[in-house]
């Protein structure tokens, strides 16, 4: 008689929540109760925040593992992304594990990215925990939040036994769980205690021979590719000899070299990984996510992760202005396209493409976010290149019509503000399908495609003093649904190289907004401000005083510049048109049209209009 197989003494579980509603400081303190730092180490605040544009952004860019011991049992946590653009890092982690914990703001209730990942959970029929946070809001309403919780699971279709998922309220700052809004106050502990109850042990028997899906990517300089996941069935060790079934239905044989083990916020090496466990394979040169590993040839491939397609395309092109070169230390076609080929190693949803002009690369993505995201860690590692205006993906419908992506948009905006957001929404060919007053403030659901999204993010905080919230998600590919107008001002460009004078932006200064300062350095063909008007606007922002020997009545005025407006590279990426490119280095950010010289442009744009 088989003996029945022993439960793995593993809990995987996934934290998603929607931007800012306290996930990442749930799995500071979740990692705090466990004992994973010394009553004596300091702790820095947003633990598993490890990249700098995390921590200035406020949000989880890379989805990371971390592992904790509770009561003799492994709790693996994966802290997720909860921005629609970096949704191939939530798709493939909901492979590895058993359960998700739902983390909602007890004011704010379940937003857009909170429907994106649920849904993604319910499809993967996993177990779901829900943990209503900052119920010591003054504006916190946690019965209404726990209403529409369940509004949104029977939305989404959720199965009977996710629909009565238990609820959890409490402080993830304060560090307090309670199983009613007004009932007993527990410590973290009880959080963990519900894990283990609810959160089932996973499907794995160690008895099984050993298969598991890469569910995630690593990569170390030593070892190279390290594919993640789960191990479903077996075991493995260092030195075995295992097979990769490829997604083209090639296998390849090969040895294991190191295994990775989580421990606490980082990784341990092993020499045996058991099944249940989350870990870290290496030995394979070309391992990618949704490939399996198992023990033989013999073995059918596990169903693979199914990611939503890239919607948004942008071009890197080396940087060929007059000032390349002076200020970063890579700036050569092939270090650029190598950096971007890296990127694809570990981010599944970036798609980069070689085009016909040299120095030139395509880049794909769920969206601007993901791909500014990836420019600026790259011009922080010390990267020069230029960032073309982004442009949608189009497809090809079933009777050879052109088809373009169409995204849904939930926005939380001042009442004030409504007729200017109706009004906006409408020229980028957005169509409102819900609409709801509450407070002083108004909810609307709209389904926009894609092209209109662009630079919408920043037209609302401005209109709305940064008081609006947007939140999207892609929906569909649908029909073309027509022209949208792109910017509706014109470039002032420089018609000289030099450095910026005071006497020369006070003239300039009379027709828009200007992006530079005095004593800046420019060259022909940059953008140095937005012109009030429709028109390209060409000004020398080089200009002297002339001398003369006579002194005149109010010649010597003292001038007074507006101050230069600065933009972050997301929004210097939404503002530029289709003719001009970000030149993006490690300490200057530049506007500038595509062809430099005002002749040649001249002569383009003419036989364009032919």
């Amino acid at each position: 008689m088989v003996p029945a197989p022993m439960k793995a003494p593993f809990r995987n579980i996934a934290i998603i929540a929607h931007v800012d509603h306290g996930k990442t400081t749930l799995v500071d303190r979740l990692l705090q109760t466990a004992g994973t730092f010394r009553s004596n180490q300091a702790v820095q605040e947003r633990a598993m925040d490890s990249m700098d544009l995390e921590r200035e952004k406020g949000i989880t860019i890379k989805a990371k593992n971390a592992s904790v011991h509770w009561n003799d049992l492994t709790i693996n946590i994966v802290d997720t992304p909860g921005h629609a653009d970096f949704g191939g890092e939530v798709e493939r982690i909901l492979k590895m594990v058993d359960g998700v914990l739902l983390l909602v703001d007890a004011a704010d209730g379940p937003q857009a990215q909170t429907r994106f990942v649920l849904r993604k959970a319910i499809e993967n029929g996993l177990k779901i925990l829900v943990f209503i946070n900052k119920i010591d809001r003054e504006t916190a309403n946690p019965a209404k939040v726990h209403d529409q919780v369940l509004e949104l699971l029977l939305e989404l279709n959720a199965t009977e036994e996710q629909f009565n998922a238990p609820f959890l309220y409490g402080s993830a700052k304060n560090g307090i769980v309670l199983h009613e809004p007004d009932g007993e106050v527990h410590g973290f502990g009880e959080l963990f205690d519900t894990i283990v109850k609810h959160v089932p042990a996973p499907e794995a028997n160690v008895l099984d021979p050993f298969h598991m899906l890469v569910s995630n990517l690593d990569w170390s300089d030593y070892v190279g590719r390290i594919g993640v996941g789960k191990v479903i069935g077996g075991t493995v060790k260092v030195g075995d000899s295992i097979v990769c079934i490829h997604k083209d239905g090639r296998k390849e044989r090969a040895k294991v070299s190191k295994l990775f083990t989580y421990a606490g916020m980082g990784t341990s090496e092993t020499n045996e990984a058991v099944a249940g466990n989350i870990v870290g394979v290496a030995g394979f040169a070309d391992v990618f996510i949704g490939e399996t590993l198992c023990d033989s040839e013999e073995r059918a491939a596990l169903p693979s992760v199914e990611i939503d397609p890239p919607t948004i395309r942008m071009q890197f092109c080396v940087n060929d202005g007059p000032f390349a070169g002076k200020d970063g230390k890579y700036v050569t076609s092939r270090q650029v396209g190598d950096r971007l080929k890296r990127e694809t190693r570990t981010n599944v949803s970036l798609k980069v493409e070689d085009t016909e002009l040299s120095g030139t690369f395509d880049v794909s993505a769920r969206g601007e976010l993901q791909i500014a995201i990836i420019a600026e860690t790259m011009r922080r590692e010390g990267y020069e290149m230029l960032i073309s205006r982004p442009e949608v993906i189009y497809r090809a419908g079933p009777n050879g019509e052109k088809h373009e992506p169409f995204e849904n948009l939930w926005l939380e905006i001042p009442e004030r503000n409504l007729g200017d957001t109706i009004q906006a929404l409408a020229g980028r060919k957005g169509q409102i399908t819900h609409m709801e007053h509450l407070h002083g403030r108004v909810l609307l659901e709209a389904v926009i495609c894609t092209r209109g999204l662009i630079g919408f993010e920043s037209w609302l905080t401005n209109t709305t003093s940064g008081e609006g919230i947007c939140s999207h998600m892609f929906k569909e590919y649908a029909p073309v649904c027509g022209e949208i107008p792109s910017r509706n001002t014109g470039a002032i460009g420089s018609s000289d190289t030099g450095w910026t004078t005071v006497y020369a932006l006070d003239t300039i200064q009379e027709r828009g907004r200007m992006f530079v300062g005095a004593g800046e350095e420019v060259y022909e063909g940059m953008v140095i401000g937005e012109n009030s008007r429709t028109e390209d606007l060409p000004a020398n922002p080089t200009r002297m005083k002339p001398l003369t020997n006579m002194r005149a009545s109010g010649s010597d005025k003292n001038v007074i510049l507006e101050p230069a407006t600065k933009m972050s590279l997301e929004r210097c990426i939404e503002f530029i048109s289709a003719d001009e490119f970000v030149e993006a280095t490690p300490n200057f950010l530049r506007l500038r049209k595509k062809v430099l010289d005002p002749t040649k442009r001249k002569r383009m744009n003419s036989k364009a209009n032919l």
